[in-house]
């Protein structure tokens, strides 16, 4: 089975620590959203859309159901019941009672017709006999025949102009419980409109009214969801068609739907005074995007701490891969490469030349007589011998050439661009300058020789053979008596210096 390179195996350990890291940076962010996000939702369903809709339902008490409560006055006030069972005889006391709940209660229109007479009066005096073959006077008729006591109704207000007036027809009884007529006040339809834009504008809500059929009733000027206008069934809309099919009719309640690509929260409160419901509607987006904002934020941290974190570990793990690999191609001792060092400058060194191509001599070098020298002096002896000598014989190459620690008292030296006879040169400096020097070791000044093998790199030459004929030629100095250079080539033997 295939072993792992270092450089897979950093690899590996760096993409899991950025792995673990950005998982636990991206759970605990989107955590921490969706925590944040179902907190708000809760608050919005349960607590702010419920307050919402009751603070606009008390604006709506004030500014639409006022109105109906000064028809409910209007229809069992004393002076009009006695003034129409007395006969209607005085016309104007009905136009200046009429004008009076206009301008004291800020209505836009005040008005009563007979059932008796069939007179239209408003605050502006005698408008007209209503007849039930007229199609404009179709919503008396139905007022006086309707079971429920009050209507609100859209029309024309023949007093002023034809504008679309908001009215509450209430009818009207008189002591005995019979039907004389119907009074009641009205808004122009632009007046409520205005109110509902109002509302939008301060509590930032889609706010409508819809009927118990599931009709749109009154909306802003801009419309209902999705720019709906009065009259169109909620069941027409293709964002509320489920909310619809879950509720055969609007029902109290809050509820959530999706519209054109955004999420809705709806509450929806039934006003018996106008028999209708208050739909108060409001985009997801507003307030989840300062928390979807956050996330973003935290998920831009995330990235720059991943990275920062990554590059830092790169260059933690880059330095201490650079000092393993130091330690394992250096010999500890020498501070020279190793044969582990060696291999790799020497490999470099041979492609070199046999690519150029160019001479390389090969030098092995063993000092003579070490073991005695450890034996009589010790091993810390030995140490200080082998650092002075490693100094001393880069002190004879360049700093182009290679030099490392063979093992032992053994060195090898790869001279580049040099020729045999040149390297014989080389070698014998070496060996003369290592005749001469002492070594100092507790007050005792060491003294030894070297022994040095020498070949030339041959063209069909790998590392094993060359380095094979330095031993023979270093061994032959050996052999010879020490302190000398051999040099061996493919098919010659060079005699000893």
């Amino acid at each position: 089975m295939p072993l792992r390179s270092p450089l897979y195996s950093q690899r590996s350990l760096v993409l899991t620590l950025v792995a673990l890291l950005g998982a636990g940076f991206l759970a605990t962010s989107f955590l921490s959203y969706y925590a944040s996000r179902t907190s708000i939702r809760d608050n919005i369903v349960n607590t702010e859309l419920p307050l919402t809709s009751d603070t606009v339902y008390s604006e709506i008490q004030k500014d639409l159901v006022r109105p109906i409560l000064i028809s409910s006055m209007m229809s069992r006030d004393t002076f009009m019941r006695d003034w129409v069972v007395n006969g209607e005889r005085d016309t104007d006391q009905m136009t200046r009672y009429l004008n009076e709940v206009m301008t004291h209660y800020g209505a836009y229109t005040a008005f009563f017709v007979s059932n008796t007479s069939l007179t239209y009066y408003h605050a502006k005096g005698v408008l007209k006999q209503v007849k039930a073959t007229e199609p404009r006077d179709a919503w008396y008729f139905r007022v006086r025949d309707m079971k429920d006591p009050y209507e609100i109704n859209v029309d024309p207000d023949l007093a002023n102009k034809d504008n679309l007036t908001f009215f509450i027809n209430y009818k009207v009884f008189d002591y005995n419980n019979r039907f004389i007529g119907a009074a009641g006040v009205g808004l122009t339809v632009d007046a409520v409109i205005k109110l509902i834009d109002k509302y939008q504008q301060h509590y930032q809500r889609s706010v409508y009214f819809v009927d118990t059929f599931g009709r749109l009733v009154l909306t802003g000027a801009e419309g209902g969801p999705q720019g709906a206008r009065a009259g169109q069934p909620l069941s027409d809309l293709d964002s509320m068609k489920n909310l619809v099919s879950q509720l055969p009719q609007p029902h109290s309640g809050s509820y959530e739907y999706s519209g054109q690509g955004q999420g809705h929260f709806l509450n929806v409160r039934f006003i018996p005074e106008l028999n209708w419901y208050l739909f108060v509607d409001k985009r997801e987006d507003g307030d989840l995007s300062d928390i979807r904002r956050s996330l973003y934020l935290n998920l831009l941290i995330c990235l720059v701490v991943t990275l920062t974190v990554l590059a830092l570990l790169h260059r933690v793990i880059n330095r201490y891969q650079n000092k393993i690999q130091t330690q394992a191609t250096l010999d500890s001792l020498t501070e020279l490469p190793n044969r582990r060092g060696y291999d790799l400058l020497a490999a470099q060194a041979m492609h070199e030349a046999q690519r150029e191509p160019k001479p390389l001599t090969a030098l092995l070098l063993d000092l003579d007589h070490f073991k005695a020298l450890n034996d009589t002096y010790g091993h810390l002896a030995g140490d200080q011998v082998l650092i002075g000598f490693a100094r001393d014989l880069e002190s004879c190459l360049r700093h182009s050439d290679i030099v490392c620690r063979w093992g032992g008292e053994e060195f090898i030296v790869l001279l580049k661009d040099t020729d045999g006879e040149t390297g014989l040169m080389i070698a014998e400096k070496i060996r003369q300058h290592v005749e001469l020097q002492l070594y100092a070791y507790n007050g005792s000044s060491l003294q030894l020789t070297v022994s040095i093998g020498l070949t030339t790199l041959q063209a069909d030459d790998t590392l094993h053979t060359l380095l094979s004929r330095a031993d023979h030629a270093m061994y032959r100095a050996k052999q010879r008596g020490r302190n000398r250079t051999c040099v061996e080539m493919p098919h010659s033997v060079y005699e000893p210096v």
